[in-house]
């Protein structure tokens, strides 16, 4: 029997959707459709109902949750929706009755209480929870009940499924080692490394098992394409973020600033397309998981970077760089988690820091060893981190964090390029050490918002 891979395609680690989460947005939008998709057509639905529970619950109002749920109902898809057209989806809504078109072709009604936020659930089987229910009038029970994980990423799971719910909200299916370079670890994947073959090749490999040529590189480059116009956005939009929290956008006066200042450092530019990246996610723009929303900025920060500082870069040098960062992030998926409802800040921002720094190393020359340690020395310096956002909104500290983040990912490849890529601390170990030390966290430190800074800040 031959052994699956755990890569995950850079087309579906590196999905298109809408701010502010991931988990919280993108993954309960997928769940409201595919819901929807399932019952439209059943004879004499009337009303559906969704109940939210886990980190879904404590901190799903910040995130945008009930507003994508129900988009997400309508038939609304991330990579194709109006950003516009889903805020107020259900935040706008009265105590009256509205009429609803599931699935966009079967009218039921809605009512506001009909999203229920569950304090507290116990025995979930994720900590991003769903229950999407669909009635007949006068029936006392649902006539369908469906539970969905967000499982981070974007990524849904339907209880009971074999499989993924709807074919965009998991990895693509397993692939023999017969048709494609199969790897279930950091290790596994250095072994197929050999005779100058990089992360990136085996990575073209598997890509190319599951689609067409083209259909890879128009892919990777329409997500290259969304994160240099999400980027552009950042940097010249001003104005104060939607929230309590009345966060003011700074990315845009810090580009002036820099433009203005022929003495400034060019590793300057790296923090504010980080920060530009996350006030456009927190405003719920357009943006690439990558491989969260909560992370959203660190990747393409620092691909941009690399891309306005490196004479002769061409689009063959980017995908190589997402090719490879989603090699190492299908590791940390598979064997820990990218969900900071499960792991912590550690699962997001540290795999992402990890994806930037592997592909940073590799555009700049690095062997598949030096890749591989450059991935261990950013995760290394995050574990422990915790998700414990003010306001339950993915402003503070999100947005400076990923800034940070960026720049650790730059620093954890120069180290990584200054050696040959022997180490004491494998990857391997690392991702090990980020699972049980997220199974070990304390959950108010994990997207709920009821420890750490979310408790000792006082909201202005």
């Amino acid at each position: 029997m031959t052994s699956p891979t755990v890569y995950v395609s850079a087309l579906d680690l590196f999905s298109i959707g809408i701010g502010p989460s991931s988990s919280h947005t993108v993954g309960p939008m997928r769940a409201g459709a595919d819901f929807a998709a399932r019952v439209a057509d059943l004879p004499g639905i009337t009303r559906v109902t969704v109940g939210l529970h886990g980190s879904l619950s404590a901190t799903g109002r910040g995130h945008g949750t009930p507003d994508a749920v129900v988009a997400g109902l309508r038939g609304a898809a991330p990579e194709t929706c109006d950003p516009d057209e889903v805020r107020g989806a259900w935040s706008a809504l009265t105590g009256e009755p509205t009429r609803l078109l599931l699935d966009g072709r079967t009218p039921v009604a809605l009512h506001r209480d009909d999203v229920v936020f569950h304090p507290a659930s116990r025995a979930l089987p994720h900590p991003n929870t769903m229950v999407l229910q669909a009635w007949v009038d006068g029936s006392g029970t649902p006539a369908v009940e469906e539970t969905y994980l967000s499982v981070g990423g974007g990524f849904i799971e339907r209880v009971g499924d074999t499989g993924d719910a709807g074919g965009t909200g998991d990895a693509a299916p397993a692939v023999p080692s017969g048709d494609a370079p199969a790897f279930r670890d950091a290790a596994g994947l250095l072994a197929l490394c050999t005779d100058g073959r990089t992360i990136a090749d085996v990575a073209w490999a598997t890509e190319y098992s599951r689609r067409s040529p083209a259909e890879v590189t128009d892919g990777i480059d329409a997500i290259w394409a969304t994160m240099r116009t999400c980027v552009d956005a950042g940097l010249h939009t001003d104005g104060v973020l939607p929230g309590r929290l009345h966060v003011r956008r700074r990315a845009a006066a810090m580009r002036r600033r820099l433009e203005d200042d022929p003495t400034a450092a060019v590793d300057e530019w790296l923090h504010v397309y980080a920060l530009a990246v996350n006030e456009e996610n927190a405003a719920g723009g357009r943006v690439v998981t990558a491989p969260t929303n909560g992370a959203a900025g660190i990747i393409p920060a620092v691909l941009h970077y690399w891309w306005r500082t490196t004479p002769g870069a061409t689009d063959r040098d980017v995908r190589t760089f997402l090719l490879t960062a989603a090699a190492v992030g299908s590791l940390i998926k598979a064997n820990a988690s990218i969900s900071g409802a499960e792991g912590g800040c550690q699962a997001e921002v540290g795999s992402a820091c990890a994806m930037a720094a592997a592909g940073f190393c590799a555009v700049r020359g690095g062997t598949a060893a030096q890749v591989e340690n450059a991935a261990e020395i950013a995760v290394e310096h995050h574990l422990g981190l915790t998700c414990d956002p003010i306001g339950g909104l993915v402003q503070i500290p999100c947005i400076e964090r990923n800034a940070v983040a960026a720049s650790t990912a730059v620093t954890a490849a120069r180290i990584a390029l200054a050696g040959d890529g022997s180490h004491v601390v494998s990857l391997d170990a690392v991702i090990q050490t980020m699972r049980e030390t997220g199974a070990d966290m304390n959950d108010k430190y994990k997207e709920t918002s009821r420890g750490g800074l979310a408790v000792n800040v006082v909201e202005c």
